[in-house]
């Protein structure tokens, strides 16, 4: 019995991991090609579920409420760059501000706190009808999706746009001496991360039958997580790999957490734990370094 509880959890891993690893391929355009500390996904995430949800029960198709809610959160990404770019507020208060305001937004579009969406047609239904197990084509779906993104994000970032974009992120002074307008790469570099994390949002929300407005809170810390577990397992020299990692990471991160619910950690401690996995992997590099470094300081 509990040997086939451990085996239930790689299905659901692997499902809920390719669902959210949408939100970290949008964190890596933000974090690590912009070097931008963009809050606004705690926002985007639940806007992406309002807009599809709200769409879908005034009987808007799926597939349009879909593609409205990426639009919405493309939106959502520019105003933030707008906010750090045209009003020079400062970059990690700006996604602040604009995750406040979305808070406000998302319960304005959906008119209450949650909304249901088991008794109506949703873009996964198709799939969930089929007469086979529900994990199968569920999780073909989420694949083929994530490893797309990642494929277009790949094509992108090689492209002279995308290079661009890079550069600003990487050394914003240098592209800027070359005619580049660097403002207007960070704008629509947020726009496509908090594309990418909406989508997530208007996918999962389809997934579990449901939107909630408080669906999105801790949603950078998870997302930052999975990058960081997948770059330490698939590293983070090229830009294939570092999308790569997004994916993997996010699959491995799910998994520690099915793993550790099924060994008793209690579901209110899910965030300490997840802040816990970030605060390590981030410091124990650095204090390593900083060990190593007094040590070749004595020998010298």
């Amino acid at each position: 019995m509990v040997l086939s509880g451990f085996l239930l959890t790689i299905p659901v891993s692997l499902e809920q991991g390719l669902a959210y690893s949408l939100v970290a391929l949008g964190i890596v355009i933000s974090f690590r090609i912009l070097a931008f500390p963009d809050l606004t996904v705690d926002g985007s995430f639940p806007l992406g579920a309002a807009v599809v949800a709200r769409l879908i029960m005034e009987g808007v198709p799926p597939v349009y409420g879909t593609l409205a809610a990426i639009a919405a959160g493309f939106i959502a990404g520019c105003c933030t760059g707008l906010l750090n770019t045209r009003l020079k507020i400062n970059s990690l208060l700006s996604g602040i501000l604009m995750m406040t305001v979305l808070y406000s937004v998302n319960l304005r579009i959906m008119g209450r706190s949650n909304i249901q969406l088991l008794t109506v047609q949703t873009f996964l239904t198709p799939l969930e009808n089929l007469d086979v197990n529900r994990f199968i084509p569920i999780i073909a779906f989420f694949l083929v999706v994530s490893f797309g993104v990642k494929f277009l994000s790949d094509i992108f970032l090689h492209t002279q746009l995308g290079l661009a974009m890079r550069a600003t992120g990487d050394n914003e002074q240098m592209i800027r001496s070359l005619g580049v307008n660097t403002d207007h790469m960070t704008v629509l570099g947020l726009g496509i991360s908090n594309a990418m994390v909406s989508m997530c949002g208007a996918l999962v929300s389809q997934d579990q039958g449901f939107s909630d407005v408080g669906m999105g809170i801790g949603m950078i810390v998870a997302g930052l997580a999975s990058i960081i577990i997948g770059e330490a397992l698939v590293g983070k020299q090229t830009v294939a790999r570092l999308t790569l990692a997004a994916l993997v990471g996010s699959v491995i991160y799910k998994l520690i957490i099915a793993v550790g619910l099924r060994l008793g950690l209690a579901p209110t401690d899910l965030k300490l734990a997840t802040g816990v996995m970030v605060i390590l992997a981030l410091g124990v590099p650095a204090l390593r370094k900083e060990k190593e470094g007094k040590l070749h300081l004595r020998g010298v």
